[in-house]
């Protein structure tokens, strides 16, 4: 698949005014009309992707080729990505790591493009075979690919084989963000999150679904809550697995670098973690929000990609890192190195990145300036029900008070008990029957 056309840029939203310290930090959506199918081929084409073995041996040599850096001078992770996991990493991926597995997987789906606003989209479809599934759209993040969402499209469709009932049944819909996986590339600016989601409207009515429900995390998180704001009649309820619910006096507090007083216990918790993000691990962040296209190196090298994708936040590398020592938990080697690979094969690291900055320097006022940068988490105000799944290991553990407070139309609200920030590719089994508790009642 290559990029043919560039994007139209006739459907690009303008962003909203991004609110100031004192107001209220709700990012305000436009209204925001379906695009229209009628100017374009509205065609659902079926897609596979097969890898050239000059692709594959391309990558291994590059793995082996790689010029190492000297040892960090610590003995912990403060400076980054540790040496040693990168050599393992290396090393697996150089000799054992197969990736014709992943690709047969991906390929045993029911793989689909279609183009939209002006690029051709990817998606997964697969329609259980019980009567009256309930339709969901499932959004992947970053640094993610459809990879991420595989192991919940067999509980989701088929749930009377993984401890279900029929009336758990679920017609998945997984696509790609543009610039990512299978995708196209786009080659104008403008695709932010509130033109993807008028893409994934439109996607959902060109697949024939008059009512559905949406679920993400990371980026898919926030989309999905933009898809939630602007409520069309068809979409019926929404689910996250990273709420974004943090208060006005919690962003005034992480600039000054005082919590605020009279907080609970949780919500103590949930600032601190706050902080620690936002004053530790942001540095992905600034440098994709704006100047993604300096990231040559990723596009470049392997296992400077690799390290990239590793580095997103603390608890999920030290997870990665343990799997490389031999103590896999919610991801295995092959995992990693599936969603490493897509990207790789694909070429989108930096058509990736440039989400960040469509999206952060336009919704966050002082995004990469002020202290902390301390907007990703305001709320969003979606006008229908949303569950929220709270994983500990999250950038934030959500208190349910906040979620109160942000979620007038709040379903569904539970606390997991292991997991982190990539929730459908680490803990499936936990994530499932989230999505099962909280959409239940609204099977037909």
């Amino acid at each position: 698949m290559t990029a043919t056309n560039p994007p139209s840029g006739g459907d690009t939203l303008a962003p909203e005014h991004a609110p100031s310290a004192d107001e209220k930090p709700v990012v305000t959506i436009a209204e925001m009309p379906v695009i229209a199918a009628s100017s374009e081929d509205a065609a659902i084409r079926p897609f596979e992707f097969r890898a050239t073995d000059e692709q594959l041996q391309d990558l291994k040599r590059r793995v082996a080729a790689t010029r190492w850096p000297d040892k960090e001078t610590v003995d912990d992770d403060s400076q980054g990505v540790q040496l040693a996991t990168m050599r393992k990493l290396a090393e697996y991926w150089a000799n054992e790591y197969d990736w014709r597995r992943c690709e047969g997987r991906l390929n045993s789906f029911p793989n689909f493009l279609t183009r939209i606003d002006g690029l051709d989209i990817h998606f997964i479809h697969v329609k259980s075979k019980h009567e009256n599934a309930l339709p969901i759209l499932v959004t992947h993040g970053w640094p993610g690919s459809i990879v991420e969402q595989l192991k919940i499209i067999d509980p989701l469709t088929d749930p009377t084989a993984y401890g279900g009932t029929a009336e758990d049944a679920f017609d998945v819909v997984i696509p790609s963000i543009p610039g990512y996986g299978f995708s196209e590339r786009p080659t104008s600016a403008g695709w932010n999150p509130q033109r993807i989601v008028g893409a994934w409207f439109t996607l959902m009515k060109r697949l024939g679904y008059e009512r559905f429900v949406a679920q993400g995390g990371d980026w898919g998180a926030l989309i999905t809550e933009v898809m939630g704001a602007v409520a069309p009649p068809e979409l019926i309820a929404i689910h996250t697995n990273m709420p974004s619910t943090a208060p006005p006096e919690i962003f005034q507090a992480l600039r000054s670098g005082e919590p605020p007083a009279g907080l609970t216990v949780e919500e103590r918790r949930a600032y601190e973690r706050l902080d620690l993000f936002f004053t530790h691990g942001l540095a992905y962040a600034q440098q994709m929000g704006h100047r993604p296209q300096t990231l040559y190196g990723i596009a470049d090298s392997p296992v400077g990609l690799a390290a990239w994708f590793l580095d997103h936040d603390q608890e999920s590398y030290r997870m990665i890192a343990r799997t490389f020592d031999g103590a896999p938990e919610g991801l295995t080697r092959d995992d990693v190195l599936d969603n490493i690979t897509i990207t790789w094969l694909t070429n989108t690291a930096i058509s990736g990145a440039r989400l960040y900055w469509e999206a952060l320097p336009r919704t966050s006022s002082g995004y990469g300036i002020e202290r902390n940068n301390v907007h990703f988490f305001e709320p969003i105000g979606p006008k229908v029900p949303i569950a929220v799944s709270q994983f500990p290991d999250e950038l934030y553990p959500v208190p349910q008070s906040w979620a109160d407070r942000t979620y007038p139309k709040l379903i569904h609200f539970n606390r997991l008990p292991k997991g982190g920030h990539f929730a459908a590719f680490e803990q499936p089994e936990y994530l499932v029957k989230e999505l099962r508790d909280s959409f239940r009642s609204l099977h037909n």
